[in-house]
């Protein structure tokens, strides 16, 4: 598997966990609706007052898991709210993904959120005799 595979894959992904960082340091997890950008990046809307967005907000670091059948990825990166030109660049991606997120342009309080991964692992387990496993380290360039 290459990046650029892995990309793809991530593509074809339309939801995921992401988790972030809580204010008293723990865990918090939730189901996003996802797009992924041709150079990797993952976008997700949520309300701004969600505990995601809090979290995010005061820590960016950042990870997401999706999933296909036997096949997963698992991303560690960070998060920002992207604003002007970027903000629009991005929110075409993710209304390709999601037309109806125009829509939720008018919900009070709407945001969107990029993650930047900086490392990823990609699995199969339907491969025998064993597992494909390969990571990535997006701090790379390729």
């Amino acid at each position: 598997m290459s990046r650029a595979e892995l990309i793809a894959f991530l593509g074809r992904q339309r939801l995921g966990v992401v988790s972030s960082i809580s204010a008293d340091g723990g865990p918090q997890s939730a189901v996003v609706g996802i797009a992924t950008s041709q150079t990797g990046e993952i976008l997700f809307d949520t309300l701004g007052g969600s505990c995601k967005a809090t979290n995010l907000r005061r820590d960016p670091r950042v990870s997401l898991v999706v999933w296909q059948d036997e096949r997963t990825a698992q991303l560690q990166g960070t998060a920002d709210e992207p604003i002007g030109r970027e903000r629009a660049r991005l929110l075409e991606i993710y209304f390709a993904a999601y037309p109806d997120g125009r829509e939720r342009l008018a919900w009070p309080d709407i945001t969107h959120f990029r993650i930047t991964p900086t490392w990823a692992r990609y699995s199969d387990f339907a491969t025998a005799p064993q597992p494909t496993i390969v990571t990535f380290d997006f701090r790379q360039a390729y």
